[in-house]
């Protein structure tokens, strides 16, 4: 078997999202490949379609039944260990793929002798191929073998998983696995991951679609997501210790887990959080100054985080109360004023 795809999951019975996605799936060119559908534990009718694909295409779709809820990660835990492929991808239940697009990830691969191949993204908001927004979910200068400084680069911006292909023995011999129970697993495992492979190329196409619907509850903050993510950052800073790997590439380990941990979670759930509250802002500041105080020395601090946020973060680490009353103060009086 040359590929296998695990798609995680719960509950995408509704809109079409969960058949378009397999639907995309069921339509690589890419013959010798097989699709995993992990159903974790979804209470509507997802484990039912998956029956009917099981069904229409026996010995290219299999699906596996979680009785708990493991969250994306569980389940994508539970798609390797079924996982018979060389390669292995992995896709959300709300996103489709181009027909093509592991066709050009495997030839990309091998004719560069890569042990992980990635491509770009585009954001749509409704399921049709016609291109949107297109991310760059890597660049040119990350191609390639993999030194020390392209390693460091990968974790600075790791890109996402869903977009990539990984040799399967390269995640077996090392044991390389998901967090389970929380929201953003992929913050943890993407750069640790990326430690592991020694080569990577990128196709210079969207081929991936990110389903995008601006009214969807699913991407609303709550402060249970952004505990999720910081507690991401906390396994990833845990498990690259717990591995030997977090001394060569410390500095960059650490920007991330401030990154994403911190900046990227305190900004938005303070703009885009419902029922923001106090104490949940002063559990943002107490994460990064338990695990990274001296965060601000960081050597790329100044160039990865915007002025603005720099100033409001000055301003929390003084006062978390002074932070908060003038941060919605000021993006109050910023939509009043442009009509918002």
């Amino acid at each position: 078997m040359k590929l296998s795809v695990i798609v995680p999951v719960y509950n995408m019975a509704a809109g079409n999202k969960l058949n378009f996605c397999l639907d995309s799936l069921m339509s690589q060119t890419v013959s010798d490949m097989e699709v995993i559908a992990v159903d974790d534990a979804s209470t509507d009718d997802s484990a039912e379609i998956l029956k009917d694909y099981e069904q229409r295409y026996p010995g290219r779709f299999r699906a596996v039944y979680s009785e708990i809820n493991r969250r994306q990660g569980g389940a994508k835990n539970l798609g390797l260990k079924e996982a018979e492929g060389e390669w292995v991808g992995f896709v959300d239940s709300d996103d489709f793929i181009a027909p093509d697009m592991y066709e050009k990830l495997l030839a990309k691969a091998e004719e560069t002798g890569a042990d992980m191949a990635g491509c770009d993204y585009s954001i749509v908001d409704k399921q049709s191929f016609e291109v949107g927004k297109v991310v760059e979910n890597n660049s040119a200068d990350q191609t390639g073998v993999l030194d020390e400084e392209k390693h460091k680069s990968h974790i600075l911006k790791n890109g996402s998983m869903v977009v990539k292909i990984y040799l399967r023995s390269v995640i077996a011999e090392n044991g390389l696995s998901f967090p389970e129970g929380i929201f953003y697993e992929d913050n943890c495992a993407a750069p640790l991951w990326s430690l592991y492979f020694k080569h990577f190329e990128r196709v210079d196409e969207p081929l991936y679609y990110y389903l995008q619907i601006q009214d969807s509850t699913t991407h609303h903050v709550n402060f249970e997501k952004c505990r999720d993510r910081m507690r991401a950052m906390e396994l990833l800073l845990e498990e690259s210790r717990s591995r030997g790997v977090f001394e060569a590439c410390s500095e960059e380990i650490l920007m991330r887990v401030t990154e994403l941990g911190y900046v990227n979670t305190l900004f938005s759930y303070m703009y885009e959080g419902r029922r923001r509250k106090l104490k949940d802002v002063r559990q943002i500041r107490d994460y990064i100054l338990r695990l990274y105080p001296e965060f601000r020395k960081n050597k790329y601090y100044l160039d990865r985080v915007n002025p603005e946020y720099r100033k409001f973060i000055n301003i929390q680490m003084r006062s978390n109360f002074l932070f908060y009353v003038y941060y919605i103060a000021l993006y109050t009086y910023r939509r009043i004023r442009n009509g918002k």
